[in-house]
C-alpha cells in the first residue's frame, strides 16, 4: 500500500475545506461562540458542554461535502 495515496486523499480533502466552512459559517460561529463561553471564566472547559452546536457543524460539514446527485 503506497503511503503517496493517502497524502493525495488527505490534500484532496483538505482542499474543500474552505468552501464547507463558508458554507456553514453560521454553525461555526456558533460552535465557536459556545467554546469561547464555556472557556471564559475560573471554570475549564467540560468535554461535551458544546455537543449540540458541534453535531450542528459536523451535520452541515457533511451535506456541504457530499457529491451532488445528478
Amino acid at each position: 500500500m503506497s503511503g503517496r495515496g493517502v497524502w493525495l486523499r488527505a490534500r484532496a480533502r483538505l482542499r474543500r475545506f474552505p468552501a464547507a466552512l463558508a458554507a456553514c459559517g453560521d454553525q461555526a460561529a456558533a460552535y465557536g461562540r459556545c467554546v469561547a463561553a464555556a472557556a471564559a471564566g475560573p471554570a475549564e472547559l467540560r468535554r461535551d458542554s458544546c455537543l449540540e452546536e458541534f453535531q450542528a457543524l459536523r451535520e452541515c460539514f457533511a451535506r456541504a461535502v457530499r457529491p451532488c446527485p445528478g
